[in-house]
């Protein structure tokens, strides 16, 4: 097949490019340009996106021996990924910017772009399985396992992807690297958000909203326990950063229970108020099988490298519910919900949904 792969610089998507080849596939290497100011982005061992990245992206592919370009697609990635995610925020929920960049640019953008160009598929250095029969998987390398932020893509976009690096750990990527000249063998993962140069959302947040000042209320008595600079800048589950200026009753720790854009309101309380048994969320997409008719007993996971917790899910005829087994703090709109099924060659993805507020 004729496919083109995806190369950000890391050593994943170069060892991903490299097994292609060796599989005996005709491949391109790309490397996505996100940034509008690289020099903006991260650099060194947090990078991601960067004019480093590109660099050993480039040197990866003439090591590899493929066609290597460079696609500009900042402005796409500003609108569907750091445009999405600031919205986000000032709606309330907690986005995740590296799924909505594999939803919107990596498996649309890209493909759709690839397929234009009479590519078959891409290739990608994601640690997911995709097996024969099509169905997605989690990867051998539970640590390292990133399918939950690919099950947001549909059956015709997975039929369009390749992950090469499913069955394998990622030591045993590195060491493959290493044996093939790659010069990323050693280059550390990157970390945070791509877009956030120094790392600090709160401050990235406040120069693209303002600020919003408004309270801090505690939800058992309704009191007013503090003040904020915008509630954009506070998740569900977030116990540092409050700077009540009160502690509680019993003395015991504070968390942020919900965020009320409406209101510019922020609600804080204890540890076991953040339990939630109940998710409602919107915009299913399911692609582990045929759509169920009722009730489906699966296992849910709630956030990346969250817990997995069983559960009856249930499509719905404007999204999802599902009913946890046991209650899972800290669950925030916006966060994606993801539908697994125990398998003996693999946990199969079934579906995604996204958390409801």
């Amino acid at each position: 097949m004729r496919v083109l792969a995806a190369m950000s610089g890391g050593v994943d998507s170069a060892v991903a490019a490299a097994r292609a080849v060796a599989a005996g596939h005709d491949v391109t290497g790309v490397h996505l340009a996100l940034a509008r100011n690289p020099q903006t982005y991260r650099t060194g061992a947090r990078g991601c996106c960067t004019l480093e990245d590109s660099r050993d992206a480039r040197r990866a592919a003439d090591v590899i021996g493929i066609p290597f370009y460079v696609w500009d697609m900042a402005d796409r990635f500003h609108a569907d990924v750091v445009d999405d995610f600031v919205a986000e925020y000032a709606a309330g929920r907690t986005p995740n910017p590296c799924l909505r960049c594999n939803e919107k640019i990596k498996f649309a953008a890209v493909l759709d772009r690839a397929v234009a160009l009479g590519f078959d598929a891409v290739v990608t250095g994601h640690h997911a399985r995709l097996g024969a029969d099509g169905l997605l998987r989690r990867s051998v390398d539970e640590a390292k396992d990133q399918s939950y932020v690919l099950a947001v893509l549909t059956r015709e976009q997975l039929d369009r992807s390749m992950f090469p690096l499913g069955d394998s750990t990622k030591a045993q990527v590195r060491e493959e690297a290493a044996r093939r000249g790659l010069a990323v063998a050693d280059k550390p993962d990157s970390h945070d958000i791509c877009f956030i140069a120094d790392g600090d959302t709160r401050g990235f947040l406040a120069q693209w909203l303002g600020e919003a000042p408004g309270e801090v209320v505690d939800a058992a008595t309704g009191a007013v326990v503090g003040s904020h600079t915008g509630a954009y800048a506070y998740t569900v589950g977030q116990r540092r950063g409050l700077h009540l200026d009160r502690p509680a009753p019993d003395g015991r720790p504070r968390y942020v229970l919900s965020i009320t854009p409406k209101t510019n309101t922020v609600t804080v309380g204890p540890a076991e108020a953040l339990e939630v048994s109940r998710v409602r969320a919107e915009r299913p997409v399911w692609t582990g099988g045929p759509r169920p008719d009722g009730p489906l007993e699966c296992e849910v996971q709630l956030r990346a490298h969250g817990d997995v917790v069983p559960a009856t899910v249930e499509l719905t005829a404007d999204g999802l519910r599902a009913e946890l087994r046991r209650p899972v703090r800290g669950v925030a709109a916006g966060q994606a919900i993801v539908a697994y099924r125990p398998d003996p060659g693999g946990d199969v993805v079934l579906g995604s949904a996204t958390i409801a507020g």
